[in-house]
């Protein structure tokens, strides 16, 4: 698989790490042209953590582009750690990473966790988002919990049949609360291999056809624990979002711009919530990528989003005088 279609490879111009309390270091990074237009990007997960290929989603001659591991995530430290680790506090940090950068504004773009995130935080301080570009649309509600947990095995039963069997036949009726007991269990002979399993699943669920680069991270102990940990937590606490949910405060963001894509056979995440967002959000457009899963990176996903920060990026400079246009896979 060529990545041709994302700009070219750049180096971060400043990084650093921000203290955010109860014993978290968060790293971030900026790239790109400092006096262009601010972008934060929200990684998955959550727990997924940051990596150089996201920077080339945007241009870097126009866009002023910020990355930021989330707590336990990455190279933020301690890693894999749920203590102080709630919506609520991912929030917080990004407003304090704004300050801290001195930034006003910024477009917010998340994927998968990372579009929950940017609507949790989008909700809770519109007057900082200049928009929003979100992927796999993910809203956080049990029913979606609920599917990743069971309900895949519609489409991906030999995945989900070792997603499961993993656990003890006595165990198998509360998936997550088997696995989240392994998880959090301090010893490596027991977290890891829960991880290890718990990631492959993922990994073999999220795109129309597997990516050799994604299915090597199973391998990679430092992910996958901080992934699965992290994700098993937040699912355990119901993403820790307010009970009426994330649709409840759309009125908040209807009059910002944005730009949903959305893969069709998104098994993950699937499309049903892509739509109800848009049709909850009188300002957004909704892409459908008729040949892709959930991965960011396949194919017609990466096109699509780089479409949308191009189509974002003439919104943005010229709002008085460039309608947001529809934008098409192609």
């Amino acid at each position: 698989m060529t990545r041709d279609d994302l700009f070219p490879e750049i180096p971060f111009r400043r990084s650093g790490f921000l203290e955010v309390g109860a014993g978290h270091r968060l790293y971030w990074e900026e790239s790109g042209n400092p006096a262009g237009i601010p972008v934060v990007f929200l990684h998955g997960g959550p727990g997924s953590g940051t990596s150089p290929a996201q920077r080339r989603f945007f241009d870097p001659a126009a866009y002023r582009i910020v990355l930021f591991d989330q707590r336990g995530a990455g190279r933020s430290t301690p890693h894999a750690s749920v203590h102080a680790n709630t919506t609520g506090h991912l929030v917080a940090d990004m407003e304090l990473l704004r300050r801290h950068l001195q930034i006003d504004s910024w477009l917010v773009f998340g994927g998968s966790w990372g579009s929950t995130l940017a609507l949790a935080y989008g909700q809770a301080h519109p007057n900082h988002c200049l928009g929003f570009i979100l992927r796999g649309i993910f809203l956080g509600r049990p029913s979606e919990v609920a599917w990743f947990l069971s309900g895949i095995r519609t489409v991906f039963p030999d995945a989900w049949g070792r997603f499961a069997e993993f656990l003890p036949p006595e165990e198998r009726g509360d998936l997550l609360d088997g696995y989240l007991t392994r998880l959090l269990d301090p010893r490596p002979e027991v977290h890891l291999p829960a991880a290890r399993r718990w990631g492959g699943y993922e990994a073999a669920c999220s795109a129309l056809v597997p990516d050799a680069r994604q299915l090597a991270e199973i391998d990679n102990d430092h992910h996958s624990l901080a992934l699965a940990r992290i994700e098993a937590h937040y699912f355990a606490n119901r993403l820790f979002l307010p009970p009426a949910g994330l649709l409840a405060g759309m009125d908040r963001l209807t009059r910002h711009p944005a730009i949903i894509v959305q893969g069709r056979y998104d098994v993950i995440c699937p499309m049903v919530s892509a739509d109800t967002l848009a049709r909850a959000w009188r300002g957004a457009e909704l892409v459908v990528v008729p040949d892709a899963g959930h991965a960011a990176m396949e194919p017609g996903i990466r096109r699509a989003l780089v479409r949308a920060t191009e189509q974002m990026k003439k919104v943005l400079a010229k709002p008085e005088a460039v309608a947001l246009e529809r934008v098409r896979p192609g």
